[in-house]
């Protein structure tokens, strides 16, 4: 049977916020019997877009995180919800029921992603649901996925076995791979988010004129292994991404034709700027030494 999953691309979300303020357009103040009580004006954000600073300056970026209701296949609110208050739709959509809800706060805690609230209001603990009631009305896509305008979100309705195989081809993640729930809503460039980076910048020093030095090889290793290899760019700059953050000790070595070969041993901990790394010009006949 096909299924409802949700993807993610954090290399495309701009943090606009679209789909946020959709949702809230679509639930404040509006009753839909059977799906959803009402969203309180103030304090709920069911679909929320979290946002991330790496590094400093020069070297800064700003990644955004899709945070809602995972439509977890083994959910555990499920199992912590009292007379079938939460239901697993045989499409995928997991439910919290308005009026069998109430009153069981419980399903706050159960949540491993934090995405049920609790409407003090009505004492009752609700989540984003698909925007179900549309979905059954025909709509192809829920509210916040129609909203983005940077194509970040997409709804597919695929077998589970054609979601794995475009999860393997997209190179997809859960939120946290080492939960099992079987969630529904899946990410594509998540190390933008939960990883670090580390970057420099190699500069040339010809008979005192600085100068970029670009397509330099700069090789990045720890211990024994090999990390990775790039080449700096027009303007002498090179990065290194997806590396896991407080992970210890890491050595970087440049080289460039006509120039002594520099190495740098650095520990780290968070999103890293190298600087400025200068190399020296050979003299008439030396090669290259580390």
């Amino acid at each position: 049977m096909k299924k409802w999953n949700l993807v993610f691309d954090a290399a495309l979300c701009t943090g606009c916020q679209n789909c946020v303020l959709a949702v809230k357009d679509e639930y404040v103040g509006n009753d839909f019997p059977g799906y959803s009580a009402e969203m309180p004006r103030h304090g709920h954000k069911w679909v929320d877009i979290r946002q991330r600073e790496r590094g400093r300056f020069p070297a800064v970026d700003i990644a955004y995180l899709f945070h809602a209701c995972q439509h977890c296949d083994d959910a555990p609110c499920i199992k912590a919800a009292r007379d079938g208050a939460i239901t697993k739709r045989k499409d995928g959509i997991v439910i919290i029921d308005p009026v069998k809800a109430k009153g069981q706060r419980q399903l706050l805690n159960a949540c491993p992603y934090g995405a049920i609230h609790w409407n003090e209001t009505l004492s009752l603990p609700q989540h984003w649901n698909f925007d179900a009631h549309l979905i059954d009305a025909g709509w192809a896509a829920p509210r916040p996925v129609q909203s983005c305008p940077t194509g970040a979100l997409r709804a597919l309705k695929v077998e589970d076995e054609e979601m794995r195989r475009i999860a393997q081809t997209e190179g997809l993640a859960p939120l946290d791979p080492a939960a099992a729930h079987g969630t529904r809503v899946h990410y594509r460039n998540l190390f933008r988010y939960n990883r670090v980076f580390v970057a420099g910048a190699v500069v040339g020093n010809d008979a005192g004129r600085e100068a970029c030095v670009p397509r330099a090889q700069v090789q990045l290793s720890r211990g024994s292994e090999a990390i990775g290899s790039t080449l700096s760019d027009a303007f002498g700059d090179f990065r290194f991404d997806a590396l896991a953050p407080a992970s210890g000790s890491y050595r970087v070595e440049v080289t460039a034709d006509g120039y002594r070969a520099q190495v740098l041993d650095f520990e780290l901990a968070d999103s890293l700027w190298l600087g400025e790394i200068r190399l020296n010009r050979q003299e008439s006949g030396e090669e290259n030494q580390r």
